[in-house]
């Protein structure tokens, strides 16, 4: 149980619960190939079965932490940060992101959009989750959707999410990574067929790095 001092800070984004920090090389979506500090909050209630950092979920086992202290060790590695969660628009992002740019970083996040946007961002990363759909907000501002495709149903759900993101967003497929070898000769097919879409692969599994 976090004291009231603690929590009104966490409230206003001044701590957040950090689950971890790592520099390492962006393998999804359009930034594939380059590096990246991400920094990776805890809480998460959308609940995807396959999602593969679970231990994310439970904002109380990741302990606050001082934005502050985020962006120093941040800016000791990159000019590029990747925030990701969990659901990192679980909270207020407003403080840490004007914090980064303050420091002449360029700042990206990965969310599902399942709360509304806050903070100032360079790229926005969406991936919808059909448990919990986006805010307006986020489908308004989104630089990429990125849908993963689990089974051939998701297609399905893919165009419908294609349909709600503004014009500018660039579309993107990936293969959930425990049903790669089935989905991923499917989605070829399906950009093939559909090429306002992207193919997106986890590389950095494959590189075997975080």
């Amino acid at each position: 149980m976090l004291s009231k001092e603690i929590q009104l800070e966490v409230n206003k984004g001044a701590m957040l619960p950090l689950m971890e920090e790592f520099y390492t090389i962006q393998g999804e979506g359009s930034h594939t190939g380059t590096a990246a500090y991400f920094i990776r909050i805890g809480g998460c209630d959308v609940g995807c079965h396959w999602c593969d950092v679970k231990e994310s979920w439970n904002a109380e086992l990741h302990p606050p932490t001082n934005v502050d202290l985020i962006v120093a060790n941040a800016t000791k590695y990159a000019d590029t940060v990747v925030v990701t969660g969990g659901e990192p628009l679980t909270w207020d992002m407003t403080l840490l992101t004007q914090k980064l740019k303050d420091n002449n970083v360029k700042v990206h996040i990965e969310t599902s959009g399942a709360y509304p946007l806050s903070g100032t961002w360079d790229w926005i990363c969406l991936s919808p989750k059909k448990y919990k759909l986006p805010t307006q907000t986020v489908y308004d501002n989104a630089d990429e959707l990125k849908v993963i495709i689990y089974n051939k149903h998701d297609f399905i759900f893919a165009e419908e999410q294609a349909e709600k993101v503004n014009k500018n967003a660039i579309l993107f497929l990936q293969p959930e990574w425990s049903k790669r070898e089935e989905m991923t000769p499917m989605i070829v097919d399906y950009v093939m067929k559909n090429p306002k879409w992207r193919v997106s692969l986890q590389t950095h599994k494959y590189l075997n790095i975080p």
